[in-house]
């Protein structure tokens, strides 16, 4: 397997044969399970905890509060602001409060029932605008102001000819991975503790845990489960300290597996915001400023809040040249439910304000959409409003014109004379119209975001690469501890491993703290950074493995590794490496690390923050029952700069994937929050885009080749989410006159 081939994943068949082993499906002889008591309350006291009759229970090992912590009671991503289990104050509906260990799930569940918390509730406060008034209760020590990220760029008082306003609204959407929060946690006997579980950054956890559990590091062991699906959701902690805490108190083995229902609040989901912009421009179309203010609710705890608001910030004017832009970009506490991390991270909610304000400037100028764009649109070397000047490919124009060129979608035909297929209808096989009201409309987004950790942060992964002979063949292990989370890492290691060494067997050790950190499976990062880590390695070895060649056998300098044999530059076979290693085994660690970014100016937003850029362009056909308000999307399509596709089968399920999580926040995914309760957290009431719901998606793959990143690449995973659903509300908007200023789209805002 090689870079550039359409490789079939080892764990696909298993999969959908259902034979794969998820963390849920962890068990060990004598295990014990774990439950959580949550908070019924979004805000409120507590005045006592008494764990008397859960303790008298049958079955039960072990209850645990705020006062079982080993360590500091505390956790989170960037700011340490969220508590185990919660001591004086419960800050969201769902938080955790008490633990329970028994013989079976069921008694565990009953006995949590059975801890008595006194409350004294508060008034929850909700509304990211009123956190913000003086008058508002502080829910943190340091007020409720997370962070406010200020880009001053170019003159403040600009003015132009035309001048758009609007204001947005982004609903709270769910990762909503199919693979429920759950793993296990083994004592070892000698007060320390192995945790398999489904994460995003082993590493991230391990640290965390280990001031929790008050243990060094080397005490907490990590190793990867089985993970059904993440998209940001895994990025924190959830379970895991709950079930360490519980396993080094029984001395048990314990294993936690939270509920769909439970799943919901166990989790951080993507912000909601208000988004108010004002854009500038000439009688040419041309950008004159740009200002915005963007308010997002990151609910009660930090999480990553800090860091999408920055990138909500950085990229909210989208993929245009803007010489002047004021931007404020706030996020707040309250006690909503704890916002963070999912794909997009934060240019997803600010792609679809820039992009309706660029229809909305469009149409005051009379110009086309898509011309308007394009005449705007970032080219390499220009400056970003953060200061920043774009380098590599930025092929912004060359997407809008190719998904504009895409022929377009048929109107639906008939089954047969005076029969309609109804599945080409809003509404589908309901039958709730024959199409008298159904107006099709046409849109087009385009957006961009960072790939990988930016503002300083020392990004880097870890890679551990080792060449021995098996069974009389030559093996390479590649060991990680980079998640896989479904995005076919484990792939893209193995055949950046059979590239550089030339080896047909290829072993991808599972993910685990035994090797250094490779950061998280987040940020579009780990094909870019792991992989560029794997290939540091593996080069490594291979010039190992010249040199022996060139001591034992006195070969040519110029030498390659092609077919478990090394070879000449010409392709004559010198010797099989399985002879030259013979008892030998070549093994070599290297880091990767891409260029260093810095962190914005706090006063003027300034800085080279960024290290890579990815963009993508997505045209939105839709059909819209103006009398019923119900949507159907017909096509979409999308182009992409990807930098080097290393496996093209998987680039194209990215592409796919990320487009069905686009089209859900826009016409569906909503968590219905109601004064800090979630009232639909379930598959049932919470709506996700099915097959019949899913249109289908042509592509444009473009391979234009980053001159820093290994193998030219580029992440691949994000953009398709960030302007696939902003084109599907400019396609309803076309459809039917209406500004449709709010996501998800519901059948109210379309009845004309």
């Amino acid at each position: 397997m090689r870079v550039g081939e359409s490789v079939r994943r080892p764990d696909g068949v298993a999969k959908v044969r259902g034979d794969f082993v998820y963390s849920s499906d962890l068990h060990v002889e004598g295990m014990l399970w774990g439950s959580t008591l949550r908070s019924p309350h979004p805000y409120a006291r507590i005045r006592s905890i008494d764990t008397t009759e859960a303790l008298a229970a049958p079955g039960v090992r072990a209850v645990l509060t705020y006062r079982d912590v080993p360590g500091h009671n505390v956790y989170g991503l960037e700011i340490p602001d969220q508590p185990v289990l919660a001591a004086d104050v419960v800050r969201y509906w769902g938080e955790a409060v008490a633990l329970v260990a028994a013989d079976h799930p069921e008694q565990a569940r009953r006995a949590a029932e059975k801890v008595r918390v006194d409350y004294e509730v508060m008034t929850p406060l909700t509304e990211p605008e009123a956190a913000l008034r003086d008058s508002a209760p502080r829910l943190h020590p340091d007020g409720n102001v997370t962070r406010h990220v200020r880009i001053r760029h170019g003159d403040p008082d600009a003015r132009a000819e035309i001048v758009v306003s609007g204001e947005y609204a982004i609903g709270m959407q769910d990762q909503a991975p199919l693979g429920p929060e759950s793993g296990l946690a083994i004592p070892d006997g000698a007060g320390g503790v192995d945790l398999h579980i489904a994460t995003q950054w082993l590493h991230i956890d391990q640290k965390q845990l280990a001031g929790v559990l008050g243990l060094p590091p080397e005490k907490v062991r990590l190793t990867m489960a089985g993970i059904g699906g993440a998209f940001g959701a895994r990025e924190d902690l959830s379970m895991q300290a709950h079930a360490c805490m519980l396993a080094l108190r029984t001395g048990r083995p314990v294993k936690i597996s939270y509920s769909r229902p439970e799943s919901f609040v166990g989790h951080v989901h993507r912000h909601p915001g208000t988004l108010r912009y004002e854009h500038g421009a000439d009688r040419d179309g041309r950008l004159v400023y740009v200002r915005a203010r963007i308010l997002l609710d990151g609910g009660a705890y930090a999480s990553s809040s800090t860091a999408v608001i920055a990138n909500a910030s950085c990229f909210s004017v989208g993929p245009y040249r803007c010489p002047n832009a004021t931007i404020d970009g706030i996020v707040v506490y309250t006690n909503n439910p704890p916002c963070g991390a999912m794909r997009g991270f934060g240019s997803v909610q600010n792609c679809y304000a820039h992009e309706a304000q660029m229809d909305r400037l469009a149409a005051a100028l009379g110009m086309d959409p898509v011309e308007l764009r394009l005449r705007n649109a970032l080219e390499t070397g220009d400056t970003l409003i953060t200061g920043q000047v774009i380098d590599g490919p930025v092929p912004v124009a060359e997407l809008l014109k190719r998904v504009r060129a895409f022929p377009s979608p048929p109107r639906g035909e008939g089954q047969g004379e005076g029969m309609l297929d109804l599945t080409h209808l809003p509404g589908g096989v309901s039958n709730t119209t024959h199409g008298e009201s159904v107006r099709r409309g046409v849109g087009y987004a385009v957006g961009f975001k960072n790939i990988g950790y930016s503002e300083g942060f020392d990004d880097y992964s870890t890679a551990r690469v080792r060449l021995s002979v098996v069974d009389g063949k030559p093996r390479v292990e590649v060991h990680t501890a980079s998640a896989e989370v479904g995005q076919g890492l484990v792939t893209v290691q193995a055949q950046i491993a059979g590239t550089e060494l030339g080896v047909h067997d290829v072993v991808v050790l599972n993910a685990d703290t035994r090797v250094g950190s490779a950061g998280s499976s987040s940020a579009s990062r780990q094909t870019y950074i792991t992989g560029g880590a794997v290939r540091a390695a593996c080069e490594a070895v291979r010039e190992r493995v010249f040199g022996l060649a060139r001591s034992e056998l006195r070969a040519p300098s110029d030498l390659r590794l092609e077919e478990d044999s090394v070879v000449t530059g010409g392709g004559q076979v010198i010797v099989a490496l399985a002879t030259l290693l013979g008892e030998e085994v070549i093994e070599e660690t290297r880091e990767f690390r891409p260029r260093a970014t810095t962190r914005l100016d706090p006063e003027t937003g300034q800085a080279d923050a960024h290290m890579q850029f990815a963009f993508a362009a997505h045209r939105a056909v839709v059909d819209v029952d103006t009398e019923l308000g119900l949507v159907k999307v017909v096509e979409l399509a999308t182009a992409q700069d990807v930098g080097k596709a290393i496996n093209p089968r998987a680039v194209e399920g990215q592409l796919e994937g990320g487009a069905a999580q686009g089209l859900g926040l826009a016409v569906m995914e909503e968590i219905q929050v109601k004064d800090g309760v979630i009232r639909n957290a379930s598959f049932t009431d919470y709506l996700l885009p099915t097959i019949l719901d899913m249109p289908p998606v042509r592509m444009d793959v473009l391979e234009l080749g980053d001159p820093r990143a290994p193998y030219g690449l580029k992440g691949v995973g994000e953009p398709p989410t960030i302007s696939s659903g902003p084109a599907v509300v400019a396609a309803i908007r076309e459809a039917t006159g209406r500004p449709v200023t709010r996501v998800p789209v519901r059948p109210h805002d379309l009845t004309l």
